[in-house]
């Protein structure tokens, strides 16, 4: 590890992903006495956790800490404000991690110089295990921390690193956002459900437990999702019709195409 009880993980943010990733840290194994949360205002979730493994939890950047690590974990639009704040702490050797979209290296860099940094875009499953991060480190992170970074990522889902850093615009437009994506999608089959005559209560029911379900079969099995779909797909049956309508030249993919690409622009407008 990269950061220990003498020189410790310091998490700047302590929101629903800081404090899902912080969750996922103590299921880990990590030592609860080499992190400190720093936050102005935690919910009362985290001050429960915190409270729970004895986290220290501090309101402002701590002058007494030297990290090995610090989490960025807080709205872009606070960087003007925590940046600085934390620019006196920052050795040439801590290594800054941040999961805030639309925040490029430069900017780190241009507050605390040379250090080692990687920017993650994690997405929201994270909160129960099964996220998926996309990673990209500068020239400065080397193998050990790589290792390190890849280790704490992985404590919530899986992982992937990037080759260059504007694809972390295109990760955010795909699994960042991804999961709303995914929860449209169930609202949108209760919707045609109800509009079959179904119950709302049981159309969304139905729903939200063959969403959640499909991605739990996905997640358990070998196949592609191409496989998954044909085996649940009869020639000429109730599926094979529904799909000649989704799959359509004018279907979800075109729609699907044009939506991911608008998120990804805004990301690179979030951006500068």
């Amino acid at each position: 590890m990269i950061f220990s009880v003498e020189r410790p993980f310091l998490l700047v943010g302590a929101g629903k992903m800081g404090g899902a990733m912080l969750s996922g840290w103590m299921a880990d194994g990590v030592d609860p006495a080499a992190i400190v949360v720093c936050d102005p205002g935690p919910g009362p979730e985290m001050v429960a956790l915190l409270s729970k493994h004895a986290i220290r939890h501090v309101t402002a950047a701590p002058e007494d800490v030297n990290p090995g690590l610090v989490l960025v974990a807080v709205k872009p639009q606070m960087m003007d404000v925590v940046l600085p704040s934390l620019a006196a702490i920052v050795s040439s050797d801590t290594v800054i991690l941040s999961v805030a979209a639309g925040t490029p290296i430069s900017r780190f860099a241009s507050e605390f110089g040379d250090v080692p940094i990687a920017r993650a875009m994690p997405n929201t499953p994270s909160m129960v295990g099964r996220g998926i991060t996309g990673v990209f480190p500068n020239a400065a992170v080397t193998d050990a921390q790589k290792d390190t970074i890849d280790e704490l990522l992985s404590a919530v889902g899986k992982v992937v690193w990037l080759d260059r850093e504007e694809q972390i615009d295109q990760v955010t437009a795909v699994s960042g956002s991804g999961p709303a994506y995914v929860f449209w999608l169930a609202e949108c089959l209760a919707e045609a459900g109800r509009e079959l005559g179904l119950p709302e209560a049981i159309a969304r029911e139905l729903a939200d437990a063959t969403v959640s379900g499909a991605g739990e079969l996905m997640h358990q099995s070998s196949d592609t999702t191409s496989t998954l779909r044909k085996n649940v797909t009869s020639p000429n049956g109730t599926t094979a019709a529904a799909l000649e309508v989704l799959m359509a030249p004018d279907g979800v993919q075109p729609v699907m195409t044009k939506a991911v690409a608008a998120a990804a622009r805004r990301a690179r407008e979030l951006a500068g």
